[in-house]
């Protein structure tokens, strides 16, 4: 519209222009704000409704979509539509939600909105970070109660020659240079998020690149938000009706509960300890908050809302009282000490016919891995925005009901278990052996079958341990662990090592930290408080740091370090390199010479563009006749080489014999034995093998061969034996 006010603010971040403008689209929306770095640009909006009747959550939906029309090209599939979110759009979801969602008050029950489109890409600049970052944004043009804003920047290390360097928002170019992917959110009062994947690099790096990537990109970024809500003159903040339970429905609860919960909560086991917490809540609502059998419909209304009151209130108190537990006495509910780890049960090579396998546990948390190998047929194929790519390694994680008791509905993985798996992949990605050197594709399956907190950590060790049982050459060991932290009124503030379910739940963060001895591989910071400092980040990662060698020592006593040998069900991959040039000659017309070879040996064999040929079999003859077969199909045929033929056909002047598949050679009439020979039917017949000598390749590639030659030889060897004998 010609008199719709547009709003724009605009700002250097990492050596490019960040513009978030609004006014122009979406104005029936709350709040929406277009975001624009490089030639890369997203749509966020924000709306706000009234909270549906009977919920007792903040149910905030994240929603983040690339249209592939953002990129000039088209969907696959036959509907030509984009469908289901894919993995990427799944953890973005993800990472939009984390930071933004801690900063509502408690009790705020509203619907909340965020939706993120990524609109135009140039293939360099991510629009992940951007649809974080927007996402916070567009909240900011609402009235909704949000306490930021949040900024969300990538920060890389490139190596330069002035030395290694930080990187805000690096492109795809720089990012295939880099050591360290980490993305990074943050408001004014502190850190409030963090996901990385790195290539072992040491703690006092990470923290050099959270301070980096706050001071230049999350500070900049909160100022340029807080200015567009003002120049937008974004409404006044509306708190609403929040669903707290009333004053006097929570000091009964105290009174009631409040000595019997700190003693519940000092129960070691975790289901006799919910049993009992359960055990006194509904004693507690049977007691005091029973629902009337008779009166009227208002009053049965009044006591289903100080019930659902009551309920909330029971939390609430068993929260403070695991903090107080924990702050104040010094004691978590299995009764360990601040930085104890659970007892460990480590086993490799608990299946018989994996290509390996292991079995991981940790206290009531337990975790079964298995490792598939596979060839260049297995990877998996990853579309999107930017350039398309081919995984050689995933992982799949797997959280069955049953792994807490539960008998819940049966569906494929959600956001959760595509997080914690995506987590454990990049964790495990740094120790991986170079392609050339093991050319396998590896898969990975986490199936947790007990949860007590941190299974996301039992995957990475687990998974770990089965591909050391399927001996695949890693380069080190590597194991996770998560912190906690707790904190009082008073401001005192404990951090636990190894955190339990419920301490997950009621603390103020989960600080899931994966390495080896040399450094960091993979890190997710999960955060209720408002924020971290760095210095209490740097003393996080020392904790986890004593934590995880401790880890890593438990899992090199099960299994020092990988097997020398591969299962026998595992396939055996070799590979050859032949010219370019005689691709089309092994491959043969439609493929019939490779399908040939497979058929008869059972390998299965692939060929790149460069002359590389992979050979995977699980029979090692087959495999070794397979790699015969593509040798010879490659080779350059020389003068003086001795070749064992097949004669394929004769004619008057000759027989014609083939070397190899698909190369024939002709033995003339005069080549096929010693003295005169009339016929050559009279020497060989059609089907015959024998010995030949290559005596001529001319400019056309005719290849000349000789019987009569290697007969010579052989007479010759023969008058020589005989005269040694006589002598």
């Amino acid at each position: 519209m010609a008199n719709a006010t547009v709003h724009f603010v605009e700002r250097e971040i990492g050596g490019r222009t960040l513009r978030m403008e609004t006014g122009r689209i979406a104005k029936l929306a709350d709040g929406c704000v277009m975001v624009s770095y490089g030639d890369s640009v997203v749509m966020c909006t924000a709306v706000r409704a009234n909270p549906r009747p009977g919920l007792d959550f903040f149910p905030m939906q994240c929603d983040y979509r690339e249209r592939l029309s953002a990129g000039g090209s088209f969907p696959g599939g036959f509907r030509k539509r984009e469908g289901a979110p894919n993995e990427k759009e799944i953890l973005t979801m993800r990472m939009i939600d984390r930071p933004i969602r801690p900063l509502f008050p408690d009790g705020f029950i509203d619907e909340i909105q965020i939706q993120c489109w990524t609109m135009s890409h140039d293939g360099q600049n991510d629009t992940d970070v951007l649809a974080c970052t927007g996402g916070s944004a567009a909240l900011m043009m609402t009235d909704a109660p949000f306490e930021g804003p949040v900024a969300t920047v990538r920060v890389g290390r490139i190596l330069t020659d002035d030395g290694e360097q930080f990187v805000i928002n690096p492109t795809h170019a720089q990012m295939e240079y880099s050591d360290l992917d980490m993305v990074l959110s943050g408001h004014c009062d502190g850190i409030n998020m963090i996901e990385v994947g790195a290539a072992e690099v040491p703690e006092e790096a990470i923290l050099a690149a959270v301070e980096f990537g706050y001071e230049n990109g999350c500070k900049p970024i909160i100022e340029m938000q807080n200015e567009l809500r003002e120049k937008a003159g974004a409404p006044e903040i509306r708190v609403g009706n929040l669903a707290l339970p009333a004053d006097e429905v929570t000091e009964l609860v105290k009174k009631v509960a409040g000595e019997e919960m700190l003693a519940c909560r000092r129960i070691g086991g975790k289901a006799d300890r919910h049993a009992a917490v359960d055990a006194l809540r509904d004693k507690m609502m049977a007691e005091h908050f029973a629902l009337p059998e008779g009166g009227t419909y208002q009053e049965y209304k009044v006591a289903e809302k100080r019930l659902g009151q009551a309920r909330d209130a029971f939390r609430t108190l068993e929260k403070k009282a695991t903090r107080t537990l924990i702050v104040d006495e010094s004691t978590r509910a299995d009764g360990r000490s601040f930085t104890q780890i659970r007892d460990l049960d480590i086993e490799a090579g608990i299946f018989p016919r994996t290509h390996g396998s292991s079995l991981f546990q940790r206290g009531e948390t337990q975790g079964l891995l298995t490792c598939v190998l596979g060839t260049g047929r297995d990877e998996q194929i990853v579309d999107g925005l930017m350039p398309e790519y081919a995984k050689k390694f995933y992982l799949h994680y797997n959280f069955p009901p049953f792994c807490v008791g539960e008998a819940r509905r049966i569906m494929g993985p959600g956001r959760r278990e595509v997080g914690h798996g995506a987590l454990a992949e990049r964790s495990l990605l740094a120790i991986l052996p170079d392609v050339e050197d093991f050319p396998y594709t590896v898969r990975l399956v986490s199936d947790i079958t007990e949860s007590n907190g941190s299974s996301s950590m039992a995957s990475v060790c687990g998974g770990c341990m089965a591909m050391m049982d399927a001996g695949v050459p890693i380069k080190a060991t590597c194991a996770g662990i998560s912190v906690g932290r707790f904190s009082n009124a008073d401001g005192k503030i404990v951090r636990v090592t190894d955190i339990l379910g419920e301490e997950d739940f009621f603390g103020d963060m989960d600080f899931k930290v994966c390495g080896t001895r040399n450094g960091i591989t993979g890190i997710q910071l999960d955060l209720k408080a408002r924020g971290l400092w760095f210095d209490e980040i740097k003393e996080t990662f020392e904790q986890a740091r004593i934590g995880r060698i401790e880890i890593i020592e438990q899992m090199e006593a099960c299994l020092p370090e990988p097997r020398s040998t591969m299962s026998e069900y595992a396939p055996r991959i070799m590979q050859v390199m032949i010219d370019p040039e005689k691709i089309g000659k092994l491959i043969g017309p439609g493929g019939k010479m490779i399908r040939s070879i497979q058929e008869r040996t059972g390998a299965t064999i692939d060929v790149e563009d460069d002359g590389t040929v992979t050979i995977a079999s699980t029979d090692g003859k087959a495999g070794d006749a397979a790699k015969a077969e593509v040798e010879a199909l490659g080779a350059e045929i020389k003068v003086g080489t001795i070749y064992e033929g097949k004669v394929v056909s004769t004619k008057d002047f000759g027989a014609f014999i083939e070397l190899v598949p698909g190369t024939d050679g002709m033995c003339h009439i005069s080549e096929l034995d010693n003295g005169f020979v009339k016929s050559v039917s009279d020497v060989v017949s059609v089907g015959d093998t024998i010995k030949v000598k290559v005596i001529n390749v001319d400019a056309t590639g005719r290849i000349k061969l000789s019987r009569k030659a290697l007969l010579e030889s052989e007479e010759s060897d023969s008058s020589k034996d005989a005269v040694s004998a006589t002598s």
